[in-house]
């Protein structure tokens, strides 16, 4: 799971904000373990509280650099599911569950050419909330040491192949960038 980026819109680390008595870290962390993850590892952020939350951090190997740094790190550090699939997640989604991340990862293992397995969301694939192959970590990562920053700019420079994952719930799949997003997620769950 990222959680290396600034918040800047939100104001505050999203990785700890709280929605429904949990930080988000702790929601999305759970339900990749109820999804069958294991290990689960978050990818930067503030490793003392990530820690106190009882989550293992993996350092971050370009923090600051954008997520790009932070899916490298991830696909480079942290052990695969079967069939070298790692799930990358940023850590501000709102209410993924378990139904999507396996979702995500059964697509993946359904095309063995593909590279990543995501979501669309308004005609857009969410390359951070994916399923990836190991094996395109090294391409990724020199797509980043060749200066490239932007994670949908390197996959399709690479000429990774995506798989869009069809029959997931979009309202699971929307992210907390702002307070008013923060706010509306706490009204769906409250109301």
């Amino acid at each position: 799971m990222l959680a290396g980026g600034s918040s800047r819109r939100m104001g505050r680390d999203k990785a700890l904000v709280e929605l429904g008595g949990r930080p988000l870290v702790s929601r999305i962390a759970g339900a990749l373990v109820d999804a069958g993850a294991d290990p689960v590892r978050v990818v930067g952020g503030d490793a003392t509280a990530i820690g106190r939350l009882g989550l293992e951090v993996v350092a971050d190997r370009w923090p600051g650099e954008g997520p790009l740094g932070g899916v490298v790190t991830a696909l480079a550090d942290i052990e695969p599911v079967g069939d070298g699939i790692v799930v990358v997640l940023t850590c501000d989604l709102a209410a993924i569950g378990p139904a999507e991340i396996i979702g995500l990862v059964d697509a993946l293992v359904a095309e063995p050419g593909a590279d990543i397995a995501a979501p669309e969301w308004k005609g857009q694939p969410q390359l951070l909330t994916a399923a990836w192959r190991q094996r395109s970590a090294a391409a990724l990562r020199s797509s980043f040491d060749a200066g490239e920053r932007s994670v949908r700019r390197a996959v399709a420079g690479l000429g990774l192949s995506v798989v869009p994952v069809l029959g997931l719930d979009p309202d699971h799949l929307g992210d907390l960038d702002t307070p008013d997003d923060l706010r509306a997620a706490r009204d769906a769950i409250s109301g």
